[in-house]
């Protein structure tokens, strides 16, 4: 918010998705009688990207002459081809999921940070969790046992096999099975998975079930990981630089924004997603940088590549702002 670019065979699922707004393209986006140029964001519904929400309701992309409308998928990987194709103007996804698009020959321009890691082990938004009662104690404990991620071959299993290998494990004994983020729950705890890779909210869910953290896997990568960015197409960039300077101003400011009005966050977050009051005011939020961490996405590169992710070797001089 699919396997390996699962982007590609899931653009029937992002294509078909509506939003208010205008129609879009790869060309100049609509403009009204607001005089404000309308644009689509792709995003995942997840605590993630409450900054762009919080920027909507503030003004502040208004601000920037902007009306953004925003479009939920599963993961970042389905986002990418409603980007690549025009649906959308802009999308948020993981940083691995923009490598594995540009190996695969998709034009994707990264053009704001997105969120990062908090940085503090077993204080991350995103953990390693088993159920209540599991006997397992570490990542190395996940050897010939199944774990959940919400993408297949992407950055959540890249980061757990990089925690099971620091705890001194073999990944490639680990099995993945996909699953969307908030079904995770239900199955850690009728024992159809033996683990999760769970970002908020759902991993206080799982908490709250009884479960235990036994790895920050983000934060095993890099303490200062950029998990996601903000993209568009090589193409909309291109015929679009206003547009993508003023998007680029707008989400830098309600990045810290959000930063600075954790409350506020909680709050949109409870507008776009259906997380109980009690669970919102427990949640992790991450951090959110303006900055992308350049030497993480070399890591998460380095990592992608030992995988074999990549088809072709990602140009990171051309994906990065």
């Amino acid at each position: 918010m699919q396997r390996l670019f699962l982007g590609l065979a899931a653009a029937s699922l992002v294509l078909g998705a509506t939003a208010c707004g205008s129609s879009g393209g790869s060309g100049a986006s609509a403009s009204a009688g607001d005089g404000l140029t309308h644009v689509k964001v792709g995003v995942i519904p997840i605590v993630d990207v409450a900054p762009v929400y919080l920027g909507q309701q503030k003004g502040i992309y208004k601000k920037y002459g902007l009306d953004v409308s925003m479009t939920a998928a599963q993961g970042g990987a389905a986002v990418v081809p409603g980007v690549a194709s025009g649906q959308f103007q802009f999308g948020f996804s993981n940083t691995t999921s923009l490598m594995v698009a540009q190996s695969n020959g998709i034009q994707v321009k990264a053009v704001s940070n997105g969120v990062a890691t908090t940085g503090v082990n077993g204080q991350d938004y995103g953990a390693l969790v088993v159920r209540k009662g599991s006997s397992l104690r570490s990542a190395k404990d996940l050897e010939g046992r199944t774990v959940a991620v919400n993408t297949l071959n992407n950055i959540l299993d890249t980061s757990v096999r990089e925690s099971v290998r620091k705890a001194g494990g073999d990944p490639s004994k680990v099995k993945f099975v996909e699953l969307a983020f908030d079904q995770m729950p239900a199955a850690l705890e009728k024992g159809r998975v033996d683990a999760a890779m769970a970002v908020e909210p759902a991993l206080t869910t799982i908490l709250d079930q009884g479960g235990t953290e036994i790895a920050s896997p983000y934060v095993d990568v890099a303490g200062d990981l950029t998990v996601a960015m903000y993209f568009t197409s090589q193409k909309y960039a291109k015929q679009n630089p206003r547009v993508v300077e003023e998007f680029q101003k707008a989400t830098a400011e309600a990045l810290a924004y959000a930063n600075g009005h954790p409350g506020e966050v909680r709050d949109v977050v409870a507008t776009y997603t259906e997380i109980p009051s009690s669970v919102l005011a427990k949640i992790t939020l991450p951090k959110w940088p303006q900055d992308i961490s350049r030497s993480s996405v070399q890591i998460l590169e380095k990592l992608g590549a030992q995988d074999g992710l990549f088809k072709t070797a990602p140009d990171l001089s051309q994906l990065l702002p």
